[in-house]
């Protein structure tokens, strides 16, 4: 499913107090093989609330519902007509009024080196692919090694971009490499995007990243832009190297727990449940 956000609604959240929430039914839209969907859920589950799971990508019902709020991108967590996108759990956090903090998120320049390795990781595997499979649709969504692949790259960028005050637009995730790029062009693009966080990171005057920069869910720091950018990336090379494992391929030197330390990606690889 292509989504994109209807620009008419505020991407601020709406919060809710305890007593709404009494008695009222609380809905999760989501898709399959969605970094944030997927985090989304874990979080309300760990958290002991339960909630009406509706995969928009398969439930043509579900979907209609979703834009019946006026919304065209997913995860979003609503109590009636009321909503909250998902890319940040401090949304989801005040949205439904909740007792918790999520962990603070690591220092700047420690995810610029996770997330640097993690792009390296994906040239890498996406060097591995054979021209057969590079292009077949992956489970139960609509995207392929080739999608995928492409997408953590361009997943960073729009991470680099924001530092620059150009707007992360959700329309943007959803961009395609060129019909007639192979796995060595899409990994020399990897490579280009690697070096541009590496040389944005060398002449960033304001290293603390307390800037704030313009996202479709709002205004919001480039620390908490720069951490969604790395563990965003990082969840989906996740889901390249299971993609490799499905033909039998050994990703070549797959991502640890030491690399993944510190960044909230999710417990699970690919979100094939309700």
């Amino acid at each position: 499913m292509s989504t994109t956000v209807n620009t008419a609604m505020s991407a601020t959240p709406q919060p809710t107090t305890a007593s709404t929430n009494a008695g009222a039914k609380i809905r999760v839209f989501w898709q399959p093989g969605c970094s944030s969907c997927l985090r989304t859920k874990e979080f309300l589950t760990k958290q002991g609330i339960a909630f009406e799971s509706i995969d928009v990508h398969n439930d043509p019902a579900g979907r209609d519902a979703l834009f019946e709020l006026g919304v065209r991108s997913v995860p979003v967590v609503a109590i009636g007509m009321r909503y909250t996108f998902c890319q940040s759990i401090n949304d989801v956090i005040r949205f439904l009024d909740l007792k918790t903090d999520p962990n603070p998120p690591l220092p700047p320049a420690e995810l610029v080196e996770k997330l640097a390795h993690v792009l390296a990781a994906n040239v890498r595997y996406t060097r591995q692919f054979g021209d057969a499979y590079f292009r077949e649709p992956f489970r139960n969504r609509n995207r392929t090694p080739a999608g995928l692949t492409f997408h953590v790259f361009r997943v960073a960028e729009m991470g680099i971009e924001a530092a620059r005050q150009i707007d992360l637009r959700f329309e943007s995730f959803d961009d395609q490499p060129p019909a007639d790029w192979s796995q060595q062009d899409i990994a020399r693009r990897g490579e280009s995007v690697r070096q541009r966080l590496l040389d944005w990171w060398d002449s960033e005057a304001d290293r603390s990243l307390s800037y704030e920069v313009p996202t479709y869910y709002g205004r919001r720091s480039m620390h908490e832009v720069l951490e969604r950018t790395a563990w965003h990336a990082a969840q989906h090379t996740r889901q390249v190297a299971l993609m490799l494992e499905r033909e039998n391929i050994a990703a070549d030197g797959p991502l640890t727990r030491d690399d993944l330390a510190g960044l909230p990606v999710p417990d699970e690889v690919w979100d094939d449940q309700k």
